[in-house]
């Protein structure tokens, strides 16, 4: 392998906003070996344009069709020659040494296979973005009024790990897709993303498989990066979104696939 890092940054169609992280990344790497793979769905000139003119040096994996969260991600990690990937949305933008600290954790801790860092709103508050592995229960306290009795409370307090203390680096269940820190070698045994999950809980899903692998999925709240976070899925309200929402539609059917692909286990 002749790079350190590989950077897979998925996208579609914002390229104000991705030009914006690939300018952190230029910022924000030093002099670590490394290549930029941009995977790009639904692929409009624009884009083409501008990683040109601006970025030549980035690797573009463009398709004409809205392919899928999942493979995006996998085709950035087919043709990614690094030890270590990087994988992020479009909408991350690199604080300073983030990555460094990353790398060093990584290669300190043999046994972790996937770091997320701590996610920040442009504000710079805190996204929670770890998590423990939903349940049935979960998504009930989730898309329903039940989420604003004391009972659907508890329980999206639980999913999101509300009670612990993220100040120093903890084992999680799983962290968000938006940006992972990866270990190539354990990608190798334990597979791509599964493309079954056009969107949502392909996340959880990898990181689950990491941990059935016996890799550890630690969430490093020294490492920062910030997010253009905006909950597609989350708009008009539980019924409302469930008829007019299709990202409501498609995180339900993605957690009706997660379920079945692990009940019992």
């Amino acid at each position: 392998m002749t790079n350190i890092l590989s950077i897979i940054i998925t996208h579609y169609q914002t390229p104000v906003l991705l030009k914006l992280c690939l300018k952190s990344i230029q910022e924000n790497i030093g002099q670590l070996d490394h290549e930029i793979i941009v995977a790009d769905s639904q692929s409009k000139k624009e884009t083409n344009d501008l990683l040109k003119e601006e970025f030549p040096q980035v690797k573009l994996i463009s398709f004409l069709k809205n392919v899928g969260y999942a493979k995006l991600v996998n085709e950035g990690i087919k043709i990614a020659q690094g030890d270590y990937l990087f994988i992020i949305n479009h909408d991350i933008i690199i604080l300073k040494d983030a990555i460094p600290k990353m790398l060093d954790y990584m290669e300190k801790n043999s046994q972790v296979g996937i770091i997320g860092p701590q996610l920040l709103t442009f504000s710079n508050q805190s996204q929670i973005s770890c998590f423990r592995f939903p349940t049935i229960s979960t998504i009930i306290a989730r898309r329903t009024f039940l989420g604003k009795l004391n009972w659907g409370k508890k329980k999206i307090e639980q999913f999101s790990m509300q009670e612990e203390d993220f100040s120093l680096p903890k084992p999680v269940d799983w962290v968000q897709g938006s940006a992972m820190f990866v270990r190539k070698e354990a990608v190798e045994q334990v597979g791509l993303w599964d493309e079954r999950f056009f969107l949502y809980l392909e996340d959880t899903d990898w990181c689950r498989r990491f941990w059935q692998n016996g890799y550890q999925v630690i969430y490093l709240p020294t490492a920062r990066v910030s997010h253009y976070y905006g909950q597609a899925s989350k708009r008009n309200g539980a019924f409302l979104d469930i008829l007019f929402n299709k990202y409501t539609r498609l995180h339900i059917i993605s957690f009706i696939k997660y379920l079945w692909k692990w009940k019992g286990k």
